[in-house]
């Protein structure tokens, strides 16, 4: 039976593959046309199943002709007998004939070229990004890692940079996708020589690079506004350059340059057009950004400063209560730069707007968190940690509710909410480190359920630690050890400890802490065990704590191997098991050479005093186990042939004596405890070469060659076959073709040789040498280079170890922190995502083609030509090919469970089936659509039984605030207002107050604003201004004449460039609608937008918004996914489907055109059923073209008319193999 595969720490089981015995497989099943990507091994993704449609005769030849003895009599332990299980589709007749010598096992043995990346470095600290859709990337040295956030695996390593990585930001998903527009994993990174690539993750391939200077990216962004063009790309060059860069082409598109350096940018999530730059003087605010031309301005900088007393910047203050520190708090915004009393915050660390509120800005620092309203330039929330508090590092604003994701720099992370009734900003008063806003109480009787937040792990990615490395390939797959084979690299590590990972998933295995200090080399000496040694730091006199540990891998058991052996003694240089694993060499600094059997763990000779001290030492693959194991067989044999009672029992006695064959040759002698004769060879400190033979306690001194004149002292040896070579500290290598007696001098000019090693294989005579610079392949039968790596030339690290892990892929482990596994030309290349063998299926539609990404979108968000929902694939008529198909199966397996119970359940809606598949999708653009048509259309269906109950249902659940100028009127109203409440609360200067003022008189609240206005003092030169707009409020009329000249001289004053205070003039007389149309006449679209909801009724506020919608699908704007989320929030339908046909988003228009009929939103009529049959119509044919015909058939058949040609279409390739 097949032994069980050892369970890795973590519980995750390799994936595996599948070997076939023998050539009869394709006679058996006749499947032998189908073919896999990756030929030979085969096998489903990781279940370890047979599967006889995937597997790829091809890969069975190659096999076959390298193993022909294999092909004909089968590997061991698949002959008769054997407990593997029958043939797939074979009855009992299968197992008694040839096809029961061809049986299938199941190995894991399948290595890709992949790296294990490990600790990060100083410059990659800001090097991170959680994409859209799901994917997490960050940057390890000069190296870009992509993680799947749900599984926690490594997806994708990108390697192209020479330097340091500093910036990752993924591409956004705000815009339409479709088949010209497919989704694709696109990501930009940046590195410390100011490169900027683009990449393809999926293919793993550069799409484009951009070189400005050779100085460090200080900041990368992708317009989020993706209506015009979804390829543009602003980056700051140092010291003080934006450039927008055409990230498709690598094309610059502008530059513009400042006179501060710029440290970071944020773009304003509500309004493309506003960006705002952090420098090291101040912030600078741009509201003229286009993609088309460069900022005109300067822009406008303003100050943050803060007076020398105050506690939250006085680090050495004491610790005070969190709300009496905020009353002493005096943040100063100001356009000049701050007097002598007044510190300038120049200690920014990040700035961000707040995507929940708009117009409002984050401001971290250390030790702080500033929340600025931009409309009045006034701080309304800070958050100050107490004295004893840790630090800041970095802060995530929240998308829909006011919350902060807190990074501190002892790593820990904090949540901080918004806690108060109205308040805009406020947490806790009682918790340490965290400060209260002052706003409105809450009212009388409303109870605030309190609510425990908790941080859940999810997933960890455990990487390399630091280095030192010392890597050690297990021993090579072979036919005797096919069955349990599993690619295992043991890695030693600075800090004891020994990693032992599953090259075939690239995952950890096992980590055993073996050791108390650095590992310095690891032996195998089996498949499931490894001997690992260890140096203490040197004492005064030289002397060291030696560590030699014999480890058990299954049980995780380590034992001292030399017992009590180890204490100030000379460090031991390395260590050497014999080819058959039964003999161990230590090799010390300054003490003779010691012998050890493996098997016992006892000494068998410590050699004596004047024993030449060792520079280099290898074991001879040659030795007499052969011999030895046909005297057994032999006598085993005749022992059997003795019991032979009749000829009739020959037979079955032959059969014994087969499967005794088989035992001997599929078990190791070395348990037998019969010691097989063994050579060794090794160097002195002059040349000299030595060779000695090891049998049992036996060691004999055989031969001893002189030293080669040409070579200094020679640092290592390897021996394979008849080929021996040698190499010195000048970089030269010898190689000794033995059967021929002939030597050969290769100098390679690379000065010391520290390694070298043959690859496995029986006739592979390929070897590996590394040196302090770098590493080459080396073919030993030609003695010529097959490839060279070599450090600050081909690549930026250091190798540290090198080692072979199959016949003809090198491992290297590098100074960077990184292990990686190349091909044997040792040129880094980055893999196909879709190629990667993973231990867990991973949900990413985007690594699907784009027709078949899109066709399994269609099939996720409506089945309705089928009487059931299904997440089986294989039923639908989808016309491309089998191995297509099974990858969307895949992905329609690696969804959870609970997606997939939503998915199955005929009670959830098409809209909701809308918003998750956006969310699986990470599709921006299709999430904010259906999140407002989602509301809108359920706030219409709850207006029709009772108009009381439908304003109290929106009230109570209105559009999240971060949607701004969307939500209903009421809300926003009320938004407004205690946003202005708030403002008057934090004012703390003249121009605060006047701002709240103005506020206050467009809002409509006159009684407050008099009261503001006539708290001006005397003194002020804006006093006699004030007194007479307090008298002007509080004595406007209704009357005609006064409305008349109140007009009159508001549109003097807005003619004149007085627009501001033109329009307070129209709102006091109640002219709000004439004030909107003057804001949008100059340009003010947001404005008069905002001024509609606060001010106007529900009729007059939609002709403004509708004037909006005009100006923002007009070429120049071009932004009409806003426009169509603005005619959502008005309700208006039937234009929203048309604008929906009309962009050509087919998908989307026929999907809102199902929603809205569920509804019951559109008013029935000639022109809608004439829209409806068109969008039918598109969306049919589209389905089509991406081959789904039974979608396109019933849309087809809901058109009506217009549908009836596509639905003969459809039905036409049935009748042609008729015709023909």
């Amino acid at each position: 039976m097949r032994p069980p595969a050892p369970q890795s720490k973590n519980n995750t089981i390799s994936s595996s593959s599948t070997i076939l015995a023998g050539i009869e497989w394709r006679n058996h099943l006749g499947v032998g046309t189908l073919e896999r990507r990756n030929a030979f091994p085969v096998g489903p993704e990781g279940n370890g199943a047979w599967n006889p449609g995937r597997w790829n005769p091809r890969g069975v030849e190659r096999w076959i002709r390298r193993n022909p003895a294999a092909a004909v009599r089968g590997p061991p332990g698949l002959r008769n007998g054997s407990a593997s299980p029958p043939l797939p589709g074979c009855g009992s007749e299968g197992r008694a004939g040839v096809a029961a010598e061809m049986l299938p096992y199941t190995v894991n043995f399948k290595v890709s070229a992949r790296t294990i990346t490990g600790a990060l470095n100083a410059h990659n600290k800001t090097a991170v990004d959680w994409g859209w859709q799901g994917l997490i990337a960050y940057g390890c040295h000069s190296l870009v890692v992509v993680i799947d956030s749900s599984t926690a695996q490594t997806l994708q390593v990108l390697e192209k940079h020479k330097a340091d990585v500093v910036k990752v930001k993924w591409a956004r998903e705000n815009y339409h996708h479709n088949i010209g527009s497919p989704y694709c994993l696109r990501l930009a990174s940046a590195d410390v020589t100011g490169k900027i690539i683009v990449w393809d993750v999926a293919a793993g391939v550069a799409q484009c690079e951009i070189q400005e200077h050779a100085k460090p990216i200080q900041d990368v962004q992708w317009l989020w506004n993706q209506d015009a063009s979804r390829d543009l790309l602003l980056a700051v060059h140092p010291p003080n350059y934006i450039v927008l860069w055409n990230a498709d082409t690598g094309t610059k598109l502008w530059r513009k340059s400042y006179a501060d350096n710029i440290l970071s940018f944020s773009f304003d999530p509500f309004d493309p057009s506003h960006l705002t730059l952090l420098t090291s003087e101040g912030i600078v605010f741009i509201s003229d950004f286009s993609p088309s031309k460069p900022p005109s301005g300067p822009g406008k900088k303003v100050y943050i400063s803060s007076p020398h007393s105050s506690p939250a910047h006085n680090k050495l203050a004491a610790a005070t209560g969190a709300k009496k520190a905020l009353n002493k708090v005096k943040i100063l915004i100001t356009q000049e730069k701050p007097s002598a009393e007044f510190i300038t915050l120049n200690d920014c660390l990040q700035l961000a707007y707040l995507p929940s509120k708009r117009n409002h800005m984050l401001l971290l620092y250390p030790r702080e968190i500033l929340i600025l309203d931009l409309e009045v330039n006034q701080t309304v929330g800070v958050i100050a940690i107490e004295r004893t508090g840790v630090p800041f590092l970095q802060v995530i604003p929240c998308f829909q509710r006011d919350g902060l994701f807190c990074l501190h720099e002892n790593g820990c992370i904090t949540l901080r909410v918004r806690r108060s009734y109205n308040s805009i900003f406020t947490s806790s008063n009682e918790e340490p480190g965290q400060s209260a806003i002052a706003g409105e109480e809450p009212p009388k009787g409303s109870a605030l359920q309190e609510v425990h937040l908790k941080f859940l792990l999810t997933g960890l990615l455990s990487g390399l630690p630091s280095p030192q490395f010392a890597i050690r390939m297990c021993p090579p797959l072979t036919t005797k050890n096919i069955k349990m084979y599993q690619p295992l690299l043991a890695v030693g590590t600075s800090n004891g400890s020994v990693l032992v990972y599953h090259l075939t998933s690239g995952l950890l295995h096992k980590e055993l802490s073996v050791h108390s200090c650095e590992v310095k080399g690891i032996e195998w000496t089996s498949l499931t065990g490894f001997l690992s040694f260890a140096t203490s730091t040197p004492n005064n006199m030289g002397l060291v704590r030696n560590e030699l540990q014999l480890v058990d891998l299954p049980t995780g058991r380590s034992i001292a191997f030399r017992g009590e052996r180890g204490n100030d003694e000379s460090p031991m240089e390395m260590i050497k098991v014999s080819h058959l694993k039964q003999y161990l060499a230590v090799v010390f600094k300054d003490k003779p050479l010691e012998l050890w059997d493996v098997r016992t763990c006892t000494l068998l000779r410590e050699m004596s005093k004047n024993f030449p001290a060792i520079t280099a030492l290898e074991w001879s693959p040659s030795h007499n186990l052969k011999s030895l194991r046909k005297k057994q067989l032999a006598t085993r044999e005749a022992m059997a042939r003795q019991t032979v009672v009749s000829d009739a029992e020959l037979s079955v006695v032959e059969s014994s004596v087969i499967s005794l064959l088989q035992e001997a040759e599929s078990k190791s002698e070395l348990t037998q405890n019969i010691s097989a004769r063994e050579h060794f060879v090794f160097t002195d400190n002059d040349g000299q070469v030595y060779h000695l033979t090891v049998e049992g306690n036996s060691v004999k001194d055989s031969a001893r060659i002189p030293p080669d004149g040409s070579m200094g002292s020679i640092t290592c040896i390897a021996w394979k076959g008849d080929t021996l070579v040698l190499g010195d500290v000048d970089g030269n290598l010898n190689f000794w073709d033995l059967k021929g007696r002939v030597s050969r001098g290769i100098p390679t000019h690379r000065s010391w040789v520290r390694k070298i090693r043959f690859a496995p294989g029986k006739g592979n005579q390929k070897l590996i040498a590394m040196y302090n610079d770098g590493a080459e392949v080396w073919d030993t039968k030609e003695v010529q280079m097959v490839s060279s790596l070599r450090s600050g030339r081909n690549v930026t690290f250091r190798i540290l170890d090198v080692d072979w892990c199959t016949s003809d892929k090198v491992v290297l482990a590098s100074d960077d922190g990184c292990i990686r596994v190349l091909e044997m030309s040792m040129k880094a290349a980055c893999f196909r995502m879709d190629e990667q063998e993973l231990s867990e299926p991973v949900w990413c539609p985007y690594l699907l083609v784009p027709r078949a990404s899109l066709a399994l979108k269609a099939f996720l968000l409506h089945q309705p030509w089928d009487g059931r929902y299904s997440l089986d694939i294989s039923h639908v008529d989808y016309p491309e090919n089998e191995e297509i198909k099974t990858l969307l199966q895949e992905q329609l397996n690696s969804l959870s469970n609970d997606i997939k119970k939503l998915l199955l359940d005929p009670e959830f809606t098409l809209l909701q089936r809308c918003l998750l598949v956006s969310r699986l999708y990470g599709d921006e653009s299709e999430l904010h659509f259906w999140t407002v048509a989602a509301h809108y259309l359920h706030s219409l269906s709850q207006d029709k039984p009772t108009s009381t109950a439908a304003t109290k249902d929106k009230l109570n659940n209105p559009l999240d605030i971060c949607y701004d100028i969307l939500c209903e009127n009421a809300y926003f109203q009320k938004f407004q207002l205690e946003r202005v409440n708030l403002q008057e609360v934090k004012r703390s200067t003249y121009d605060h107050t006047r701002k709240c003022t103005d506020q206050l008189l467009l809002l409509g609240q006159t009684d407050r604003a008099v009261q503001l206005l006539l708290e001006t003092s005397a003194d002020n030169q804006h006093y006699y201004c004030d007194s007479l707009k307090a008298c002007l409020v509080t004595t406007v009329t209704s009357s005609g004449p006064s409305q008349s000249t109140i007009k009159l001289v508001a549109t003097n004053m807005i003619a004149n460039g007085k627009l501001a205070e033109g329009v307070q003039l129209l709102c006091l007389i109640d002219k709000a609608a004439d004030a909107c149309r003057y804001l949008q006449t100059y340009g003010e679209w947001n404005r008069a937008a905002w001024l509609a909801k606060v001010r106007l009724s529900s009729e007059e506020c939609a002709d403004v918004l509708k004037r909006w919608v005009d100006h923002l699908c007009s070429p120049q704007v071009n932004q009409k996914s806003k426009a169509l989320l603005v005619l959502l929030s008005l309700g208006c339908f039937s234009s929203v489907a048309e604008t929906l046909h009309s962009m050509r988003y087919f998908d989307r228009a026929a999907l809102f055109v199902e929603a809205c009929l569920e509804y019951g939103a559109f008013a029935v009529g000639e022109d809608t059923e004439k829209l409806i049959s068109a969008i039918y119509t598109d969306y049919a044919r589209s389905l089509k073209n991406l081959g789904f015909k039974q979608g396109a058939a019933l849309f087809a058949s809901k058109a009506g008319a217009a549908g009836k040609e596509l639905l003969a279409e459809l039905e036409s390739p049935k009748q042609e193999p008729k015709e023909e």
